[in-house]
């Protein structure tokens, strides 16, 4: 299998600490990580198209040919192919509440995060939008408690004491934000300590540039 990403995008981000956190559990799953250089416009030559008719990043060549090009169909196929060690558990309410902290987190953070990073200092050139960013900064506070409130407990990890997808698809985005020199963290001294815990783990220096 061979995986197409870009290493600052959250979503490849995300599927590159997913493989990175498997493999630490010593599941080999064999996947050639291959650049696409979307500074050059890579993202949008025929080839890459005929990978990902979107033009994004990242997309998964199975070995038959084919492509997934969603992050978390993505994942959820390796975590289904690669049933050993799995970072979404086995019980079925494990399974249910790992994945809607993490839909909480991309749709209600991810997304606002990356609209914040790129009214204030985008690294693709778009003019700053004060009132954009503070739309997107408020937008975030609500998801941000929750996330604050599930640390207050002295869980290590978003989910407990296993890593789990809601920790990587967070910690891609804030990637995205120490790259452009943005924080919105705020005075939530949970998620800061959760966010230092997790950069010191192998999977996360391995990834993880900025």
């Amino acid at each position: 299998m061979k995986l197409y990403m870009v290493p600052l995008a959250p979503n490849p981000t995300k599927v590159m600490l997913y493989i990175a956190e498997r493999a630490e559990l010593a599941v080999e799953m064999a996947i050639e990580q291959i650049v696409v250089n979307t500074v050059k416009g890579r993202h949008r030559e025929p080839e890459h198209l005929a990978r990902n008719p979107f033009g994004t990043v990242p997309a998964l060549e199975l070995d038959d040919g084919s492509h997934l090009v969603e992050s978390l169909a993505i994942i959820e196929y390796l975590e289904d192919r690669f049933p050993e060690g799995t970072l979404l558990g086995t019980d079925p309410l494990e399974r249910a509440r790992a994945r809607d902290v993490e839909r909480i987190i991309d749709l209600r953070v991810a997304g606002p995060m990356g609209a914040y990073g790129h009214a204030k200092n985008s690294p693709l050139g778009r003019p700053p939008d004060p009132e954009k960013a503070a739309a997107m900064k408020a937008q975030v506070q609500t998801p941000l408690d929750y996330l604050e409130g599930l640390l207050r407990d002295g869980r290590p990890l978003l989910l407990g004491e296993r890593v789990n997808l809601a920790d990587l698809t967070l910690q891609a985005s804030l990637q995205f934000l120490r790259y452009v020199e943005a924080d919105l963290f705020g005075d939530r001294p949970f998620l800061r300590a959760w966010d230092e815990r997790y950069r010191e783990r192998p999977a996360a220096k391995a990834v993880l540039r900025w």
